[in-house]
């Protein structure tokens, strides 16, 4: 039994080699080819995702520094235009500084006339009640002077006397 165990061990290592060689050589007949193709058709989409890739990196870079360039005139510009905001600015705020120094000025001159001319007319009112208690009271002074006809001569000798012609 130990013979035909040993032959069948000789004769199934020969079918097996037998198979495996025909086996080799209907894989490469049939079967490398194909899997050749594909492992070199997808090292080329490798190769070619990894050009994309850089091809995207380099854009990527070379549209952050355009982006960068950008930003940098955004913001030149943006500190040009507060600059002018600004100056626009101080310029509205001294001219209505300015307007208002003029309107002021134009304010306290027609304050300054109105008291004048209401200090001017108080005077002239002051002066006719002065002038008008004056006439009342040499009235009551002569009335009570004059009421006899002595002093009423005495006065009139008086007035003549300080009366000079001319």
């Amino acid at each position: 039994m130990e013979k035909l165990l040993e032959e069948f061990s000789i004769g199934l290592f020969f079918w097996q080699t037998l198979i495996f060689i025909a086996l080799i050589f209907l894989l490469r007949k049939f079967a490398w080819k194909p899997i050749l193709d594909a492992i070199n058709e997808r090292e080329d989409g490798i190769k070619n995702a990894l050009e994309s890739a850089e091809k995207a990196r380099q854009e990527m870079a070379s549209l952050q520094s355009d982006n960068e360039e950008t930003l940098k005139k955004a913001r030149a510009e943006r500190d040009a235009l507060l600059k002018e905001a600004r100056e626009i600015k101080q310029k509205l705020i001294d001219e209505a500084k300015n307007e208002a120094n003029v309107e002021a000025k134009k304010i306290i001159v027609q304050a300054q006339e109105t008291i004048a001319s209401e200090k001017n007319a108080a005077i002239v009112d002051l002066k006719k009640q002065v002038a008008n208690l004056s006439v009342d009271i040499a009235e009551k002074v002569l009335k009570e002077k004059l009421s006899d006809d002595k002093d009423q001569m005495k006065l009139v000798k008086e007035l003549v006397k300080d009366v000079k012609i001319k």
